[in-house]
């Protein structure tokens, strides 16, 4: 054998990832719940002055780092930016140097590069499934995003 045999098999987790903004740029409020197993984690944080691609990013980039050791797991977002972005377009903004096919500096390369490090670590699929339709989790993911972006969002 080429490799080396392991009695444990990577851990299949699933990830489902929302990120929310008002205004756009304003305060925004990322969720995430992660599920392994029986096991289901919702994580969420946000920031008051943000984007929505932004929280996209940060969800996903949070749920990856919130893995303890390498996992195969399966994204589900409803984000074609974080879906199109991961899968397609990063590959080239890397072989220009963070730069667009138009040579601009790529948008939320901070993130990119934090969700570029993050998937190494495991085995990553990304699935789109369509924003506020029948997926229970994905309205969830929703919610928690909208939940913490409440506290960022000033009074009048």
């Amino acid at each position: 054998m080429s490799e080396a045999a392991t009695d444990e098999a990577p851990t299949r987790v699933k990830i489902y990832t929302d990120g929310a903004c008002s205004g756009n740029p304003g305060p925004g409020g990322w969720g995430a719940i992660l599920i392994y197993g029986d096991t289901r984690r919702e994580i969420s944080g946000g920031e008051a002055h943000t984007t929505n691609n932004r929280m996209e990013l940060l969800a996903a980039i949070e749920a990856l780092e919130a893995l303890k050791r390498p996992c195969r797991v399966d994204v589900f977002t409803d984000s074609q930016y974080l879906r199109q972005g991961v899968t397609t377009w990063i590959h080239g903004w890397k072989a220009r140097g963070w730069r667009t096919a138009d040579k601009k500096p790529v948008k939320n390369e901070d993130l990119w590069r934090r969700i570029d490090e993050a998937r190494t670590r495991h085995a990553v699929e990304w699935h789109w499934v369509k924003g506020h339709a029948s997926d229970p989790l994905n309205n969830r993911v929703d919610a928690l995003a909208v939940a913490a972006m409440a506290p960022f969002k000033t009074r009048r």
